[in-house]
């Protein structure tokens, strides 16, 4: 595994880049282990955030090396909770905004499975996914979504425009956060998009990590935390412009937003200008807002740990639910090292394995009604609505789930209470 530590901005190579959020340093998430004294031996890496002076793009500078992140990536879009019905809500509103002619290309950058695809194939449009992980990208071709097995590039860029032609619409969903080369992506984008296309990218928003506190977001995949005020500049320099930005409630608070080639068909929607404009006068171009954030997660931190001690001094057993990419982050920043003594997961990639760092055995999640921990930590803290709504039996005979994210939490039969 290679790490390297990157001394300049992302978006705008300064190096007036300076650290905002001082992190604890967690395993690679999504790296599962044989036994746990393999799973305990796997390497830290920091994930502290920086700011750029000059452009405000907040990221993560320590930076792990792709093969390492995707090469044995587990996490399948298709299968993930709500997000193939927020996939076809995305697509029918882009289709019917952006309108493409019949056989017109799409082509999604880190397409995963091929779901945000499908709905466009359903319309009869041509449809080419790029991804580097040979698992997701193994089960879209499965599906009838081709996809190619490898990182985008300007070289791919090109190839891929040369035997397929110019793209109506471009798509980086999530993907536009996870990637080191984002001077280079804008490039492609530009070089695939047709002169009256659009690129389509979403990513979760900077501003609801910091209002909600939503520390789950912060991991090694997630290497950017976008903004309308670093973006706008971003997309100029390469020769786009941004014409659209809203704000979405999916994962807690992300943004998904539309450029366009600069002097493109389309008209700069008011969002822009008001998204700019907001952000600004919440300071989210100034490092104080983000030294006042890791403030607030230090006192999360004491207050989760210290419950979480009380509860095992009291000989009290508190489980994981969901072997998610969120849990390390969420164990180490929030205080809660060697307190889950097992967590349950139905994945089949993970289920009799042991997660990185504290190596901790994955059992199924019908062992929680056969062991029935009185306490169980959330972990996939984006579905923990679902996973309460789905587990009444389990408060019902006195179970208690606690929710870490965005507000700590704990509910059981009776209702819910701060943590």
């Amino acid at each position: 595994m290679r790490v390297y530590h990157r001394p300049t901005c992302r978006l705008c190579n300064s190096d007036n880049v300076s650290l905002a959020v001082k992190l604890e340093p967690i395993p690679l998430a999504e790296a599962y282990s044989a036994t746990a004294e393999e799973g305990r031996s796997i390497p830290r890496f920091p994930v502290d955030l920086y700011m750029c002076g000059d452009c405000g793009h907040v990221q993560q500078l320590d930076v792990v090396d792709s093969e390492s992140l995707w090469s044995k990536y587990t996490y399948f879009s298709g299968s993930a909770k709500g997000m193939p019905e927020h996939f076809a809500e995305v697509a029918a509103r882009i289709m019917a905004d952006y309108p493409a002619p019949n056989g017109s290309l799409v082509v999604d950058i880190g397409s995963n499975d091929g779901s945000m695809l499908r709905p466009f194939k359903a319309a009869g449009l041509r449809v080419l996914g790029v991804d580097p992980a040979e698992t997701v990208a193994a089960e879209a071709n499965r599906q009838g979504i081709p996809t190619i097995v490898a990182p985008m590039s300007l070289e791919l860029a090109r190839r891929i425009r040369k035997e397929h032609g110019p793209a109506h619409l471009v798509f980086m969903f999530n993907a536009f956060a996870h990637m080191d080369n984002l001077q280079e992506i804008a490039d492609c984008v530009a070089e695939l998009l047709h002169e009256d296309g659009v690129f389509v990218f979403e990513s979760q928003y900077i501003s609801d990590i910091i209002e909600k506190r939503l520390i789950a977001t912060i991991f090694h995949e997630h290497m950017s935390h976008h903004s309308a005020v670093a973006l706008a500049p971003f997309f100029k320099r390469h020769g786009l412009e941004m014409i659209d930005i809203q704000r979405v409630p999916i994962q807690h608070g992300s943004i998904i937003g539309v450029a366009q080639h600069q002097h493109g068909p389309h008209a700069m929607c008011p969002s822009v200008d008001a998204l700019l404009d907001f952000e600004r006068k919440q300071g989210l171009d100034q490092v104080a807002v983000f030294r006042a954030f890791a403030d607030d997660i230090a006192t999360m931190r004491e207050r989760i740990r210290t419950w979480a001690q009380e509860r095992t001094a009291e000989g009290a057993c508190i489980a994981g639910y969901g072997a998610a990419r969120s849990g390390p982050t969420l164990i180490a920043q929030l205080g809660l090292e060697n307190m889950l003594q097992y967590i349950l997961d139905d994945h089949p990639q993970k289920v009799g394995l042991y997660t990185s760092g504290e190596g901790t055995l994955i059992v199924p999640t019908k062992e929680l009604y056969e062991r029935m921990p009185p306490y169980t930590v959330i972990l996939a803290w984006v579905h923990a609505a679902k996973i309460i709504q789905e587990h009444q039996e389990y408060l019902e005979r006195g179970g208690t789930f606690v929710v870490l994210c965005p507000q700590p939490r704990l509910v059981n039969r009776t209702g819910e209470a701060p943590l």
